[in-house]
């Protein structure tokens, strides 16, 4: 792979990212038409995932595991600044393919849509690992990516709701039901890496947050 050829990679990655969590649109609960065209619409086990996801979202099938949206009748982002932290990696797969890994954590701010001040804070963190092939040797559509794997942490973005949106919680809304039956997570730590917490937090019920 050349560096022309990594530099394109990168940069679409980042059109990708944008797109999928941090246009305003999509936010407000449209629906991610731009992300979704850098998607190999030859892809079929993704087109189906695609399909299933925004017209009866299900755990399998979520569109929250790539894109980030909320009902624009519940809730508003406050402002327009989504606090971001994460890595992105690089590196040539055996068919000569740029495989760019992402692991991005993100804040959303949002009020109700009602009016009221209280500021609740639904954070996602996204691991999204994406090869840009090249159209000579894979059935692919120039431009796009093949999706190579998918991963999903949310936190006070609701608990076992597959609606297709982020549902967060704000205080007058919490019960100690609501509030979580697992164990005590740091939304904000990314020491582990998110296989593993997930793994970990398998059965274990909704986690509960120790800040947000």
């Amino acid at each position: 792979m050349s560096e022309a050829e990594v530099g394109t990679a990168l940069n679409r990655t980042r059109d990708f990212l944008t797109a999928s969590s941090l246009d305003p649109a999509v936010l407000r609960g449209e629906r991610p038409t731009k992300a979704m065209a850098l998607i190999n619409p030859h892809q079929a086990d993704v087109q189906e995932y695609l399909k299933k996801a925004f017209r009866a979202p299900d755990r399998e099938n979520d569109p929250l595991l790539l894109f980030s949206r909320f009902r624009s009748a519940d809730v508003r982002p406050v402002g327009d600044v989504v606090k971001t932290r994460g890595r992105v990696t690089f590196r040539e797969d055996e068919k000569g393919a740029v495989e760019v890994s992402t692991d991005v954590t993100y804040v959303y701010p949002v009020v109700r849509a009602s009016g009221d001040d209280e500021v609740a804070r639904t954070i996602v963190r996204r691991e999204v690992v994406m090869s840009w092939d090249d159209p000579a040797k894979i059935v692919i559509e120039p431009g796009t990516f093949s999706l190579v794997s998918y991963k999903v942490d949310t936190t006070n973005g609701g608990c076992d709701t597959y609606t297709g949106y982020l549902i967060p919680a704000f205080l007058a809304d919490r019960t100690t039901d609501a509030d979580g039956d697992g164990p005590a997570v740091d939304p904000y730590d990314r020491s582990t890496p998110i296989e593993e917490r997930m793994r970990e937090g398998d059965g274990e019920g909704c986690g509960i947050a120790t800040r947000s």
